[in-house]
Formats: structure tokens, C-alpha cells, sequence
């Protein structure tokens, strides 16, 4: 079977790709490493306008319904243009909170206010226990599998800075509202936190295809010898094994959007994980010291490679849900 993305879902990558190609992510990522975090949420609230969280949300919450398709195709977008903030958490909240819309009238007023761009973040099964850019967010929504519960967090405790400087990272508060109890909260949380694995397989795409593209840009303007270091046959095979791990996960990430399989998915995030992670280090090699230098963009994409590829479940972790788990999510 041939699958391939119609002209609408194109047209909407292709629109989200200009939106932040003139939002200067590069300096709103940069902007929040420094702790102002105001850049990267006006980002994140673009992206939102543009339809991203509706994509996750019914239209009673002024969404458009689940589409796991077209939010991976915002997500390898924000991804290569490496969008800072929650943005996988958000979308993911917001998909848990409208699951939960019978929970009661605090849900039918969050759900509008992420899906106009409110970020919010997420502490759900398969993704730690910490929550991301918990101090930027304006709710943090913790689904507990043990207690069988989903509450809205009174807070967070102290930020904690990741490999990557634009992350930060904080364990929740415990109390808070209580949104929903039970078995039928617990499966919510998990579909949730699934939801947010695939969409971190997207943005490992997005990632790993910005490094290849300008490492090809760099190797091939950059001269020894008289000739293009993108000429030498060492360059070149590092560069295409690089490009075959991309182009071999992004059928899985793609595919598992359509089948919503636990193993498919597993997969995908495995695969995408890994190709990413692969093509920071193909990058840093071909640029030298350069390359993790602060005041050189591609540091952005390298510095975030590696806990894009451990966030939501890691490689181990996948790949043994591929031969344990079973169903879709």
C-alpha cells in the first residue's frame, strides 16, 4: 500500500512551515533558555491559531476532532523548526480533557482556552514523573495510574534544567482538583500519554530533518583541499545513512497515526527516536566544534536531539512494548 499526504494536509505543513519561518523560533528558543519564556509561548499560541490543539479536540470545544494524521504533520513542522515549550503536552492535555468533558464545567472552560492557544503541560503514563515547562504552562494536568485519578496540579516544586536548556522540568504538586476517577480515567490517561509519544516521533522527524538539511548546507559550502567537504565519499555515506533512518521512520510515524496500533506505535517512536539522535551526531561531526557553539543555530536542534529521543519512551522501552503490548490506543 501507498500512503502519501493529500493536497489539504500538505497545504496545512506547507502554511505552518512559513508561520514559523517568520516567528524567528531560533530566537524565541533562545529566549527561553535564558528564562524568558514570553517568545516561545507567542510560538506556541501562533501554532495554536493555526489550528494545531483543535486538531486534538471535538467541535463541542471549538476543535475539530482527533486527527492523528494532520498533528503529525504539525508536529514534524515544529520539530524542524525547533518550536520551544510544551507543545506535545498541550495538544496531549488537551486531548485527555475533552475525553473527560463530562467531568464537569472546569473542563468545558479549559478546553477553549488551549485550543485558542493557552499552554498547558502534562504528567501522564509512559512520560516520567515530571512535567515540562511547568512554570510557563496555565494548567498542569497530572493523570496518577496508581490513584486512578486525573487532577488540574495547584503548582510545581523546583525547575530543573535538562540536557537541553530550553527544557525545563518540575515534579507537580500533589492535591489539586480532582477531574475524574476510575478505570475509564486511568484508560484516558494512558491513550493520552500515547498520543504524546506519537507526537514526539513527529518532531524527532522534524529534528533529524533540519540537522541533515543543514549539515548537507554546511558540507557543501564548506571547502578542504580545494573541493567541498560534502564531496569526500566518507562525508557523503555518513549523510546517506543519516537520510535512510529518516526516511525509514517516517513511513512508521505516519503509519501509526493511521492504524493507532500499540506496537506500531512503539515502533515508530523507536525508530524516529533513533534517527534523530543519529542525525544530531552525524551533524555535530561534519560541522566540528562549531556545531555546539551557542551562537550557531544548529546547537538548538543538537542540545535537543537526545531527550526528544528518550521523552514519551524511550528506544528500550519501545522496542520491548513491541514484542510485550497489544491493541490500538
Amino acid at each position: 500500500m501507498r500512503f502519501a499526504l493529500d493536497e489539504e494536509q500538505r497545504a496545512f505543513g506547507r502554511s505552518l512551515d512559513a508561520l514559523l519561518t517568520a516567528a524567528d523560533t531560533p530566537s524565541a528558543a533562545r529566549a527561553g533558555a535564558a528564562g524568558d519564556r514570553a517568545p516561545g509561548l507567542a510560538v506556541l499560541a501562533g501554532a495554536a491559531r493555526a489550528g494545531l490543539v483543535a486538531l486534538a479536540v471535538p467541535e463541542t470545544y471549538d476543535g475539530m476532532g482527533l486527527r492523528p494524521v494532520e498533528l503529525v504533520v504539525a508536529l514534524v513542522e515544529l520539530g524542524r523548526h525547533a518550536v520551544p515549550g510544551p507543545v506535545v503536552e498541550t495538544v496531549a492535555a488537551a486531548a485527555l480533557l475533552a475525553e473527560l468533558g463530562g467531568a464537569g464545567a472546569e473542563v468545558g472552560a479549559l478546553l477553549p482556552a488551549l485550543v485558542a492557544g493557552a499552554p498547558a503541560t502534562l504528567v501522564a503514563p509512559g512520560g516520567g514523573p515530571y512535567a515540562l515547562d511547568a512554570e510557563a504552562a496555565e494548567v498542569i494536568v497530572v493523570a496518577d495510574a496508581e490513584r486512578g485519578e486525573v487532577r488540574i496540579a495547584p503548582g510545581h516544586g523546583r525547575v530543573r534544567v535538562s540536557a537541553d536548556p530550553v527544557r525545563r522540568l518540575a515534579v507537580p504538586l500533589p492535591g489539586g482538583e480532582v477531574l475524574a476517577r476510575g478505570p475509564a480515567a486511568t484508560a484516558a490517561a494512558v491513550r493520552a500519554g500515547r498520543l504524546a509519544r506519537l507526537l514526539t516521533a513527529a518532531r524527532c522527524l522534524g529534528a533529524g530533518r533540519a540537522l541533515l538539511d543543514r549539515t548537507v548546507a554546511h558540507v557543501l559550502g564548506r571547502e578542504q583541499f580545494g573541493v567541498p567537504v560534502g564531496s569526500f565519499q566518507a562525508v557523503k555515506h555518513r549523510l546517506a545513512d543519516t537520510l535512510i533512518g529518516l526516511e525509514f521512520a517516517r513511513p512508521l510515524v505516519f503509519g501509526a497515526a493511521v492504524t493507532r496500533d500499540v506496537r506500531d506505535l512503539a515502533a515508530a517512536k523507536a525508530a524516529a527516536g533513533e534517527a534523530g539522535w543519529a542525525a544530531a551526531r552525524t551533524a555535530l561531526q561534519a560541522h566540528g566544534a562549531i556545531g555546539y557553539t551557542e551562537e550557531y543555530d544548529l546547537s538548538l536542534w543538537l542540545r535537543g536531539a537526545r531527550p526528544l529521543r528518550d521523552a514519551w519512551g524511550g528506544p528500550d522501552h519501545c522496542r520491548s512494548e513491541v514484542l510485550t503490548e497489544s491493541g490500538t490506543w
